[in-house]
Order: C-alpha cells, then structure tokens, then sequence
C-alpha cells in the first residue's frame, strides 16, 4: 500500500502495526487519542511540526 497525505492516521494504523513505531518515532504519541483516528497524515504533520514529505517517504519505505 503506498501512503498519502489525505489518509487517516486510523486508516495507516490500520493498514500495518509497524507503521505505529514509525509515527511514535516522529514524536506523535497521541495516536491512542480517539481524535487523532479521523485526523489526516497531513494535518497531524501540521500540528507536529513535521516536513509531510519525509513522513511519506519513511512509511512508503523511502527512508
């Protein structure tokens, strides 16, 4: 499956646990928060400060 910004952060977590550690290891440790299941990729890299693009690349397996 490759990951884009417009998807959910439940539906990456529902496509692959490892994608989980990933996301724990770019410091989101609110992906238990039922909110945070209907916020998109994008949007939690926002709140995060993240660069979107290097977030893709390591949960498509870029990085």
């Amino acid at each position: 499956m490759k990951y884009n910004k417009n998807q959910t952060l439940g539906e990456i977590l529902s496509a692959d646990e490892e994608n989980a550690t990933i996301l724990l290891g770019f410091g989101m440790h609110c992906l238990g928060c039922p909110m945070s299941q209907m916020e998109t990729l994008e949007e939690a890299c926002a709140v995060h400060g993240l660069d979107l693009d290097f977030v893709l690349d390591r949960l498509n397996g870029k990085a």
